[in-house]
């Protein structure tokens, strides 16, 4: 909004033009996003507080987390509230991965949305039931992978990109949008899986898609994208505005978040902060470069997979509980010593992902 008032202003003096770069307006939607989740924070939770929208706990849970019951859920809407402000207030709007970006990650949280409803309002404990969500999710996922196959103007932008290769673009075709699909969808519940402890999910979330961003700005910039080998989309840069909106509302949301938390995220947030690093990844063509720095999110899922499959095969389990972080705190592990080792092990893999840009 701000880019085009700018482009106005700037014809009377020249120092609006600054507003013009994409990382000036990066780190300005960084801090708005932040000052925005903080300045609205208090207020969202004392009045989810007022309606009584608690967490439910499960009862088959860690005893640690039983005390965590009534703790204020549906947090998710603050960080939905500065990523939406802010990537507004200084994205350039007639960017049209602008736009996809946003949708999807609301659609998303919108089914998160009707989750949480279900299950506070309505004291239901399944939620929105698994096919219905997982419908939901399937038709956003495919609607976006259609739109952006359909929409492609390059064959780099459909094409699969190997990391470590200078020069492995894999035309894909149709095959695109499944792949798209899997990737915002499992993206969504890897990030829901994960949001069990205070904080575990959210800085992870964070860290990633800032990754993101400079990713995104360097391969929506030709010269960069050149020298590092990477595909050069065109437009991609300008996901740097909400690359940086997300990571500041998650860090004003990490705030009230940490432990021990004063509100939780829901399926709100996780649902749309998952739908959003997986869409970014597509668009920027660093799918796998995802799938290394997201590598928490990986395991948390893995886990539940394998138990799942173990029980049902054998009638044994191979974790304690999943997902994963459960399995450690039931060895023994205090909540924080869980939450801050996934957090390293994160800050590893991300700079591992950004390592690749140059390896190849």
């Amino acid at each position: 909004m701000l880019v085009l008032l700018s482009e106005y202003l700037s014809q009377f003096n020249s120092g609006f033009t600054v507003f013009q770069y994409i990382t000036v307006r990066g780190i300005m939607g960084i801090l708005t996003a932040l000052i925005v989740a903080l300045m609205v924070g208090p207020a969202m939770i004392r009045r989810l507080n007022r309606h009584q929208i608690g967490q439910v706990v499960r009862s088959d849970g860690p005893e640690s987390h039983f005390s965590k019951a009534g703790t204020p859920t549906m947090g998710g809407a603050l960080i939905l509230v500065g990523i939406a402000f802010s990537t507004l207030l200084w994205a350039d709007l007639r960017n049209v991965y602008v736009w996809v970006v946003m949708l999807v990650t609301l659609m998303f949280g919108a089914i998160g949305w009707v989750d949480d409803y279900r299950k506070v309002f309505r004291k239901d404990p399944v939620g929105l039931p698994a096919r219905w969500k997982y419908f939901w999710q399937s038709v956003v996922g495919l609607g976006a992978a259609v739109f952006l196959y359909t929409n492609a103007t390059d064959p780099v932008q459909t094409a699969y990109i190997v990391p470590f290769f200078k020069d492995v673009a894999i035309e894909t075709g149709l095959l695109y949008i499944v792949i798209t699909y899997f990737v915002i969808v499992g993206a969504s519940n890897a990030v829901n899986l994960t949001d069990g402890l205070d904080g575990l999910a959210i800085l992870p979330t964070v860290m990633v898609g800032g990754a993101l961003g400079i990713i995104a700005y360097l391969a929506g910039h030709a010269e960069f994208s050149a020298y590092l080998r990477i595909p050069f989309v065109s437009g991609a840069g300008e996901l740097v505005i909400f690359c940086g909106a997300m990571l500041g509302a998650g860090l004003g949301f990490l705030w009230f978040n940490t432990y021990p938390a004063q509100v939780f995220m829901g399926d709100v947030g996780a649902l749309a902060l998952g739908a959003a690093l997986g869409i970014v990844a597509v668009i920027a063509r660093h799918e796998i470069v995802l799938f290394i720095m997201g590598g928490i999110f990986v395991m948390e899922t893995v886990s539940v997979i394998l138990q799942v499959a173990s029980f049902k095969l054998t009638g044994k389990r191979i974790f304690r509980m999943a997902p994963i972080h459960h399995h450690f705190e039931l060895k023994g592990w205090p909540e924080p010593r869980v939450i801050v080792r996934f957090w390293i092990i994160t800050v590893m893999l991300v700079l591992f992902g950004l390592a690749t840009l140059k390896l190849r």
